[in-house]
């Protein structure tokens, strides 16, 4: 892993940056306010009369999941407001209304509900979504989507992709925070290896980040970027790293189609990872990432899986058809995860253990031919060392070097606590 170490700007109350070189800026939470509840950063943005944005042209890199406690998306919110000179809506994939499937987006159109113009971001970086950004006329790009902690789910990478590109474009750039619906209390997992960077995984960060996407897009800043963008974070008030997300009071929209529940984004640092195989990773079913299977696979894996005592989880034989995805159509067997200690469980060690499992007990076990589990891992440690007949305790024992390096440098990004 290589991080250059760029100074931290600045604590969670500072209020404006202190060169320009750095041309970073984090509006904190007043003390008063982390108790009445939690407020995401377009909660705390609205309750200052949008001042943050006031003299800018403003175009905003959102989803569905852009939303107020009481589910109105804050495009309407805010176009609909004379505070607000809103311009234009950037889409990531699965688009800006959430109608795309995975690897999809809703391309250049412009929205129904508020006749705004919405640019496709999606697989789209560098000068090309700076020209992007250029042709839309607007002086600040804002960001609110709700990330769901994973390395390899690309909206941080969206995130990543756009704050580079505002600062080829001379646009600033503003973060509106949202929690980490799987709690920020550690990083787990393997780091990427630059060698490896795709959309799933740019910069060199672990595979369970435990940071929300204002903490993300500081450190983004300051450790990946060869130049800095002009950065604000407007930050939550109330949040607390150790909260899941049915702790914050807010509506959970899926993130993207197959994330329908905050039980799904729990699991899913580890079992995407099967994305990796030919094992069905539960796409075209109620629970995707929870179900798991292939024909072929009996109660075998159920009970070899329960057998390495994994934490906060039961492990239930399972028999499923998957209406779209691998083996669409066709009933399948494999297993169910049914979570039922949320704190003690470790989605990156589990999804290894599951995998392991999986390679042992099943004759028909393959990866992807194009190995896309490396790029899912961050490097062809986590397949080699499988193939080679590794269990799950060595497996982990393999970054643990490289992930205790990326959790002190993660540690200096920390905005809450």
């Amino acid at each position: 892993m290589h991080l250059s170490r760029r100074a931290f700007l600045a604590a969670a109350t500072a209020a404006t940056a202190s060169t320009a070189a750095t041309a970073s800026r984090t509006t904190a939470p007043p003390a008063e306010a982390a108790r009445q509840g939690l407020r995401t950063g377009f909660e705390r943005l609205a309750a200052d009369g949008y001042r943050t944005l006031g003299g800018q042209k403003v175009g905003i890199v959102t989803n569905p999941t852009g939303i107020t406690r009481d589910a109105r998306h804050i495009v309407d919110v805010m176009h609909a407001d004379d505070r607000v000179d809103l311009g234009a809506v950037f889409g990531p994939e699965h688009g800006f209304r959430g109608t795309a499937q995975a690897g999809g987006s809703e391309g250049r159109h412009d929205d129904p509900a508020t006749g705004l113009p919405v640019y496709d971001t999606y697989l789209k970086s560098g000068r090309p979504l700076a020209d992007i950004f250029t042709a839309s006329g607007v002086d600040t790009v804002v960001f609110d989507i709700q990330d769901v902690g994973a390395r390899f789910y690309t909206y941080i990478w969206t995130l990543y992709d756009c704050m580079e590109a505002a600062q080829l474009a001379g646009k600033r750039f503003v973060v509106l925070d949202r929690p980490n619906p799987v709690t920020g209390r550690s990083a787990q997992g393997p780091v990427l290896h630059k060698e490896f960077a795709t959309f799933v995984g740019r910069q060199p960060i672990s595979q369970a980040h435990g940071m929300t996407v204002a903490e993300l897009a500081r450190l983004f800043n300051e450790e990946f970027l060869t130049t800095p963008v002009p950065l604000e974070t407007v930050l939550m008030s109330g949040w607390k790293r150790s909260r899941f997300f049915d702790d914050s009071g807010l509506p959970w929209v899926p993130p993207s189609p197959n994330m329908p529940t905050p039980d799904t984004a729990l699991v899913y640092a580890g079992t995407c990872l099967f994305e990796g195989t030919n094992l069905s990773e539960g796409r075209g079913t109620t629970r995707p990432f929870e179900l798991l299977g292939a024909e072929g696979v009996d109660r075998r894996w159920a009970a070899a899986v329960s057998e390495l005592g994994l934490p906060g989880a039961h492990f239930r034989e399972a028999y499923f058809a998957p209406t779209f995805s691998k083996f669409q159509g066709k009933t399948i067997g494999g297993v169910q995860i049914h979570l039922h200690d949320r704190a003690a469980y470790d989605p990156v060690r589990t999804g290894i253990g599951l995998l392991v499992t999986a390679r042992r007990v099943w004759s028909g076990f393959a990866w992807r031919p194009d190995n896309w589990i490396d790029k899912l891992t961050g490097s062809a440690r986590v397949r080699t060392m499988i193939d080679a007949g590794a269990d799950t305790d060595e497996v982990v024992a393999g970054w643990q070097a490289e992930l205790t390096a990326f959790r002190k440098v993660r540690k200096e990004y920390l905005l809450y606590r």
